[in-house]
């Protein structure tokens, strides 16, 4: 598998890819979405822990939540202060905790007119989120989890284990994609 030059960014076929080693992640678990977990997740971030396969972004506190089981939404952040306060307001939740998951995975930021070619290509279909939408996946036949809250930009979440692999199939299925005759699929 070609690797991507510096380890960090692909392009070509009208799509960049982007590791994003500065986004952090911590997953919240919790027993319930109606318990004071779920109601100290609110009132920190002004919304409501995301329904069933939903992702949101929160400007206001600087998060993206992403739906990623019934007692499981992943937070993902642009630096570490949003995790930290989000962390310091849910410490009296005894039925959930937040655990800062931002050394064993990584967020790529796939951008692009082509972004469903890309996931169609490596994992089917059932791999492309809509606006609004978290999807778990297997893309090169690793587990993923595609985000979209963004217009053309769509986050794929991925053990740090497996990044070099899923970063290979990226850069040649790019290739591939560069070698298309004009308007291929």
């Amino acid at each position: 598998m070609a690797e991507p030059a510096g380890g960090e960014t692909l392009a070509g076929g009208g799509l960049r890819v982007i590791v994003d080693h500065g986004m952090q992640v911590a997953t919240l678990r919790y027993f319930s979405v109606a318990g004071d977990f779920a109601a100290a997740v609110r009132a920190a971030t002004g919304a409501p822990l995301p329904q069933p396969c939903a992702a949101l972004e929160l400007p206001a506190a600087g998060v993206i939540l992403a739906w990623r089981s019934p007692t499981e939404t992943l937070c993902l952040a642009a630096s570490a202060p949003p995790l930290s306060q989000l962390a310091a307001s849910l410490t009296q939740a005894a039925d959930g905790c937040l655990v800062d998951l931002s050394g064993g995975l990584k967020v790529l930021r796939v951008s692009g007119g082509r972004i469903a070619h890309l996931l169609c290509r490596l994992g089917g279909t059932a791999s492309v989120p809509a606006m609004g939408e978290a999807r778990r996946s297997r893309l090169a036949d690793v587990p993923v989890l595609a985000l979209a809250v963004r217009h053309a930009e769509t986050l794929l979440v991925i053990d740090r284990t497996l990044l070099p692999h899923l970063l290979g199939w990226i850069g040649d299925t790019l290739l591939d994609f560069e070698a298309e005759p004009a308007g291929g699929a």
